[in-house]
């Protein structure tokens, strides 16, 4: 896999598990930025076509000069000095579009969050299959001070993960949240100890997935996202084309003609993602 034109985000791939680590490390505080923008959409490209990567992990170990732990500290907003009002408008869209991408990434994202998670570092939480948070991690949408709003899917996303009331507190008032409070509202679904019992999590995670049909796992994904909001009818014919994909593609015989061996713990030669 090659990783490099990526490289400025300092991705580590764990062969045997098939899973890709992000650590951030970049900037003054893991801000993003065009640079990051960049790189973030070769990875995209990168994982839409290799199906060696069964595992997304995005995290960082980054601390400030004071020690303050900091996962993404927001947009680099100090970079769009000068720019006019159609170029903010275009840098914002491409960033909801991208943010759209790595949701739909055909694989398990997972979040790993230690420090301060704020405005675009908060809504990259929303683009997780599932999100872990230390006890550092704090979480907040300062937008609508700055007389913006979250607009790299927060507005639109964020109410479907904790329900609308919450939704708005969070948006509406700017107030900055831990990690225990972001667990109960649903913002993350796991609290860990620290960042290495985050990632042994995230490992075995990762063990339970490369056992699995990459395609089953990546037409599942594709037909609960697609289905989220739909009326049941819709929901029921994704859930039937997903079905029939997996049948098609010769996954389905495989595990039919291997479940012996998957009883027994054994891993059968699963076809590539298609």
């Amino acid at each position: 896999m090659d990783l490099g034109p990526i490289a400025a985000l300092h991705p580590t791939l764990d062969s045997p598990r098939r899973l890709l680590v992000l650590q951030l490390e970049h900037g003054k505080a893991n801000e993003m930025g065009s640079e990051q923008l960049d790189a973030l959409a070769a990875l995209c490209t990168l994982l839409e076509a290799d199906p060696s990567v069964s595992c997304l992990c995005t995290t960082s170990r980054r601390v400030s000069s004071k020690g303050k732990p900091i996962f993404i500290a927001g947009a680099n907003v100090t970079e769009r000095v000068g720019w006019d009002d159609d170029r903010v408008k275009a840098h914002v869209l491409r960033q909801r579009e991208l943010m759209r991408r790595l949701r739909r990434l055909p694989l398990f994202h997972v979040v790993l969050s230690h420090g301060v998670t704020l405005g675009w570092g908060a809504e990259y939480v929303l683009t997780a299959d599932y999100a872990l948070a230390t006890p550092t991690a704090s979480f907040g949408l300062p937008e609508t001070g700055l007389g913006i709003l979250p607009g790299a899917r927060g507005t639109a996303e964020l109410a479907l993960l904790v329900g609308p009331a919450q939704a708005l507190r969070l948006g509406c008032t700017g107030e900055t949240i831990d990690a225990a409070e972001a667990h109960r509202i649903g913002l993350v679904q796991e609290l860990v100890s620290d960042v290495d019992a985050g990632l042994a999590r995230v490992q075995a995670l990762a063990d339970h997935l490369c056992k699995r049909s990459p395609t089953a796992v990546a037409a599942f994904k594709q037909a609960l996202l697609d289905g989220l909001g739909q009326p049941e009818a819709v929901r029921l014919d994704l859930e039937r084309r997903a079905y029939e994909h997996t049948v098609d593609t010769g996954e389905a015989a495989i595990g039919r003609a291997s479940f012996a061996a998957i009883r027994d713990g054994q891993v059968p030669a699963w076809g590539p993602r298609r």
